[in-house]
């Protein structure tokens, strides 16, 4: 199962695309950006591609990728991780994470898969495009 999980998490990010990053300095605002979720494991480079990201006001976040959404609660020093594919749950941790910029960045030591999420550039509030 942890093999499964990391490998899906490389595949999911592998069949996203490749996006070339924009990132200026600054912690991201609240509200829609587009942006870029990269996935690093043990056994593979970084795999990027585009993402839709959220940064809520109660100290959430939301990550789209096709039909896959990675729910974050943001809490002093861990984020609270939920995968979810559809209404089905797919995955849940909790991991240290830390700012870097505009780039949200936690890894999973259990599995050895590193996250880093990039808010690229704010974008209108419309709901993300589905199947993209």
């Amino acid at each position: 199962m942890i093999g499964l999980r990391a490998a899906a998490a490389v595949a999911m990010a592998m069949a996203a695309g490749t996006a070339v990053a924009a990132v200026s300095g600054g912690r991201p605002t609240i509200g829609r950006h587009a942006g870029e979720l990269c996935v690093t494991s043990a056994k593979a480079m970084a795999n990027c591609g585009p993402a839709w990201v959220e940064l809520r006001r109660d100290g959430s976040a939301r990550v789209r990728v096709n039909d896959l959404v990675y729910r974050l609660q943001l809490h002093s020093s861990q984020v609270e991780v939920v995968l979810m594919h559809g209404a089905v749950q797919v995955d849940e941790f909790t991991v240290p994470y830390a700012w870097v910029g505009r780039s949200l960045q936690f890894t999973d030591d259990e599995r050895q898969v590193r996250y880093e999420v990039r808010f690229e550039r704010k974008v209108a509030n419309d709901p993300p495009p589905q199947g993209r």
